[in-house]
């Protein structure tokens, strides 16, 4: 039997770091360094993971063992139904090295600080010397945005954004933005009126081959009792698709990006958006290489600037200056309820049964699909979270687990900070909340509910506009600290007491409806029986 290579490098790559071009490979050597990679069950399990979360994971990461292969590059690979798999990353790990002795390990930085800190201890506990190297994919690092951050009073997106064009030469005419303008904002939250949106050309779909077949039907078996289909599942889990993804977008759907990003519909989880987040997240498209693609069709006249600028400050902006903000104050950051939410996430997240039309259909797309646009989860599911006073913590392992495009570096700040408001103003000047008029006005979801969004009170009053003004008198006096609260604080001193006094009333016994849940999601997701779904 033919002895095995020593191994001089191990390269470990995590399952969101699908990049051959990483760090990780700086120096390496085929004749004696190796790659390393793991499927282990409790990563969809740390958080209630959707199926296709887990699916898309694995099949990515199962298309990116075979690249690399193709290259020469030794992997050693262990999949989820290996007969020995132990189920856990770090005994994983631990067992490989043990067996293997490598003289270094390497890593490119994780996304995830429970992640970097189990490497560490990993390597302190094997003795061997642990490389992190810089994440490249990124276009401002760890280091670079706590320096952008040091003596600043408040941080805010906006003047980070500005910055990192200023530096990079993005949408940029000399010193000035393109078009005279940092953004286009104000000219990006139309709605599509009561025609709607008309013929849309969908993202573009990517049939499963025979490793994401396999994938699908492993994810079927071992995780049964997880939350969300795999019946419609089309993701791009290699480069080659991710790159025809962007191509396809940039094509059909960014020219009607800008004006409608916020806009809903019914029955159209996609619309204008990109759905490339997954495929950046995982490092198979490089956020380098989308931005000029869409400054490409703008030069060209293809795609108008309020829609190209719009989407660039979403790559730009935000997706870096999140990351930023989660490296700067983990791990104390996951901890934060500034807001002092202790409600229970309700039962209906886990399986849409809701009277509530948007709710029910927003919850019902992420459970079918695993994807939801970024005002479907700021301005319904986590709207209603917030307004209800629902534990931060709960509200974020149900983003972590429900989404494909999950990971914790960009999911925790917006759905702790943006969402939640439970860093007490770290991310947003001021909690993004609003009554059932804005959901009614930026979409068809109101159209034949049970209940009248304009209403507070009675019986047909909206839970979101009964818990808008709720949310406002329990939080009046910390909210006062914030100017731009100022005109709503000003409506509620308007209210009289017998109206305050009814919606209290009424808020408590949404509260009280919404208590009475099963001991676990599992449970939730597993029955088809409504448990404390309503309203």
């Amino acid at each position: 039997m033919k002895a095995e290579r020593p191994l001089r490098h191990l390269v470990i790559v995590l399952g969101d770091q699908l990049d051959a071009g990483s760090s990780a490979f700086d120096g390496f050597d085929a004749r004696c360094d190796a790659v390393w990679m793991a499927e282990v069950a409790s990563e969809s399990t740390i958080v209630w993971s959707h199926k296709a979360r887990t699916a898309y994971f694995l099949s990515a990461m199962r298309h990116f063992r075979d690249t690399l292969c193709d290259s020469g590059i030794r992997v050693c690979y262990r999949k989820l139904d290996d007969r020995d798999n132990l189920g856990c990353f770090q005994s994983e790990l631990e067992a490989f090295v043990r067996k293997r002795r490598p003289n270094r390990l390497i890593v490119v930085e994780p996304g995830e600080w429970r992640v970097r800190k189990l490497l560490e201890a990993t390597a302190r506990r094997l003795r061997l010397p642990l490389d992190i190297r810089v994440d490249r994919h990124f276009l401002c690092s760890a280091a670079e945005f706590s320096a952008h951050a040091r003596n600043r009073r408040q941080l805010r997106m906006e003047h980070f954004y500005r910055g990192m064009r200023r530096r990079l030469g993005i949408l940029m005419d000399g010193d000035r933005p393109v078009g005279g303008s940092w953004n286009f904002d104000a000219e990006n939250r139309g709605a599509f009126g009561r025609s709607g949106p008309g013929e849309i050309r969908p993202p573009r779909s990517f049939r499963p081959d025979s490793t994401t077949r396999d994938v699908i039907s492993l994810v079927e078996r071992r995780f049964a009792s997880h939350p969300g289909s795999l019946a419609p599942f089309d993701w791009p889990v290699t480069r080659e698709q991710a790159l025809a993804a962007l191509r396809d977008f940039i094509e059909h759907r960014l020219p009607g990006f800008g004006r409608v990003q916020d806009a809903m519909w019914m029955n159209e989880p996609y619309l204008y958006h990109s759905r490339l987040s997954a495929a950046m997240n995982l490092k198979l498209l490089d956020p380098r290489e989308t931005i000029a693609a869409a400054e490409a069709a703008l030069r060209a006249g293809h795609a108008p600037l309020a829609a190209v600028e719009g989407f660039i400050r979403q790559i730009l902006g935000w997706r870096e200056y999140v990351r930023g903000v989660y490296w700067l104050h983990m791990p104390d950051y996951l901890d934060r309820n500034a807001l002092d939410a202790e409600a229970p996430l309700p039962d209906f997240y886990w399986t849409g049964e809701t009277e509530m039309q948007c709710l029910r259909h927003c919850i019902s797309q992420t459970l079918s699909l695993g994807y939801a646009h970024h005002i479907q989860r700021l301005m319904v599911t986590g709207l209603f979270a917030l307004l209800l006073g629902v534990r931060p913590q709960e509200v974020h392992a149900w983003y972590l687990g429900m989404y494909v495009d999950a990971v914790e570096w960009v999911e925790l700040p917006n759905t702790l900070g943006m969402s939640q408001y439970a860093d007490g103003g770290i991310m947003a000047s001021k909690p993004y909340v609003a009554t059932g008029k804005y959901i009614q006005r930026m979409s068809n979801y109101c159209e034949g509910c049970t209940f009248d969004p304009a209403a507070a009170t009675g019986p047909s009053a909206c839970p979101f506009t009964t818990l808008y003004w709720d949310f406002l008198m329990r939080h009046d006096k910390r909210l006062r600290a914030s100017p731009r609260m100022a005109l709503q604080l000003r409506n509620l001193a308007k209210l009289s007491r017998r109206v305050r006094g009814e919606i209290s009333r009424r808020a408590d016994g949404f509260r009280v409806q919404l208590t009475v849940r099963a001991t676990s999601p599992g449970e939730v997701a597993g029955s088809s029986r409504r448990r404390g779904g309503q309203p």
